[in-house]
């Protein structure tokens, strides 16, 4: 799982004859575009403590100390995440030096992304070795390396060898108890984690370690689909492309009609460095998988508390007459101006439950992130090469959402919301463009007028990849 997962995809660069079968868990694949430290150019902030503690001592003896109970208040202290790493003696690590000297998506990245590793390797010499990928749906470390992989990879495997599993997991949830994710989250009607083991995991290494011949194999794709609560086997992913849009629009409205030159065109908020927007309600703990701790499945949390705020942009659709089935990978499309230089967006795709659920009340109006991320502007025309952003232009930003296998239920509504700062779990972008985020100095962090464009001329919307009934 993890940095292990990483481990397992390595052995299959120039694989060992004696390597039978490869079962990479979550895997640390991109370092940049999804995967622990970086998501599209924006900093994993609240990963500082990891690395000090990974890279401090061989023994991992030495331990990031707490200065508050709410880490909101420990990395607003010092501004900018290279003031808190140079506070706190981060300078003195290889690996954090190397990661404030390489802010953007240049070649110390490209180099170290495993999907393309193995896809320059499986173009010549294809895959010899059975894979079986696994991707966990609400993953807060790695979503982003398995699906990257298998899409990587999978055009080469000639033999069937290569299959992958989507689960409803959080990172490391399918050797786990699987049955919910949360105590007041999401429930399951059964535990996916000992299906996955028993049905799918256990057949996969008999049928290669063993020299079993399975009643039946294995299906190329197994994936869970939320919704509805049930597993299902699929020759491909994703199931589907982006092939419909879903458009924002005027008085907080979302439709899969496209605006009209009746309507406002454009949705505003003020981003304010000073107040970013907590990623959970406060206080925020450390990131934690012990007993109690919240981390591990955040991402399944109620978004209400963000949906509350003035500087998110909220937009919902009217309730559901009929199911709407997304199976692959939603793209969202922004048209966006902001008064700085420099502006984060951060897009969420979300479930909204009907105000009362029969047996879970818990579940009455939750607000469930289906797929969500965050793209930092600067890198608008180029991942390698930051920019300015020209202040108070309408300017377009389309970036990938993770991969999604659900349902939104007759009853529901679909909800979008639009933010500039998800703190501290990205780095606040100063909203002034700078040469280095790291070392943004304090007057440099300005608040900014940002407007979410909805007209005929200038459309935001979500691309959703709609299964036709």
């Amino acid at each position: 799982i993890s940095y292990d997962g990483f481990t397992s995809l390595a052995a299959l660069v120039n694989p060992h004859p004696a390597l039978k079968v490869a079962v990479p868990m979550n895997p640390m694949v991109d370092g940049w575009r999804g995967d622990d430290w970086f998501h599209n150019g924006a900093f994993r902030e609240n990963n500082e403590p990891y690395i000090y503690e990974q890279d401090g001592t061989r023994d991992n003896s030495a331990h990031w100390w707490t200065s508050n109970f709410d880490d909101y208040d420990t990395y607003m202290s010092a501004v900018s995440a290279g003031e808190l790493g140079k506070r706190r003696g981060l300078d003195q690590m290889g690996f954090w030096r190397k990661l404030v000297a390489h802010p953007a998506y240049d070649s110390f990245w490209q180099d170290q992304a495993v999907d393309k590793i193995l896809a320059a390797q499986y173009a010549v010499h294809p895959p010899t070795v059975p894979i079986l990928l696994v991707h966990s749906l609400w993953d807060a470390e790695d979503i982003y390396g398995a699906t990257a992989v298998y899409k990587a990879i999978k055009p080469y495997d000639k033999d069937g060898l290569i299959h992958i599993t989507l689960g409803p997991w959080h990172h490391g949830g399918a050797i786990e108890d699987g049955s919910n994710l949360g105590a007041n989250q999401l429930h399951f009607p059964s535990d996916p984690s000992l299906y996955w083991r028993q049905r799918i995991l256990a057949p996969f290494l008999a049928q290669y370690l063993k020299g079993d011949t399975p009643a039946s194999a294995i299906a190329t794709v197994t994936a869970y689909q939320s919704g509805t609560d049930q597993w299902q086997n699929l020759s491909a992913w994703p199931v589907a492309q982006p092939n419909t849009r879903l458009y924002l629009h005027a008085n907080a409205m979302l439709s899969f009609i496209a605006p009209t030159a009746t309507e406002s065109p454009f949705t505003g908020y003020l981003s304010d460095p000073a107040h970013p927007v907590p990623y959970l309600p406060r206080p925020n703990q450390p990131v934690c998988y012990a007993a109690g701790c919240v981390w591990a499945n955040w991402l399944a949390s109620d978004q209400r508390n963000a949906s509350g705020r003035p500087d998110v942009a909220t937009f919902i659709s009217e309730s559901l007459a009929a199911p709407v089935t997304i199976s692959g990978q939603p793209i969202a499309n922004l048209v966006a101006s902001t008064s700085g230089t420099d502006s984060d967006w951060v897009v969420k795709l979300i479930d909204l439950y009907p105000d009362e659920v029969a047996g879970e009340p818990w579940m009455g109006g939750y607000q469930l992130m289906i797929a969500a991320d965050i793209f930092r502007g600067r890198y608008r025309q180029s991942l390698e090469k930051p920019e300015p952003i020209p202040a108070n232009t309408p300017m377009p930003y389309r970036f990938d959402l993770p991969n999604a296998n659900h349902v939104f239920l007759p009853g529901h509504r679909i909800m979008v919301q639009v933010q500039s700062s998800w703190f501290p779990l990205y780095d606040r972008n100063p909203q002034t463009f700078v040469p280095n985020i790291f070392f943004a100095q304090p007057a440099q962090y300005q608040k900014a007028e940002q407007k979410i464009y909805h007209s005929t001329v200038d459309a935001s919307f979500i691309e959703l990849p709609v299964v036709k009934p």
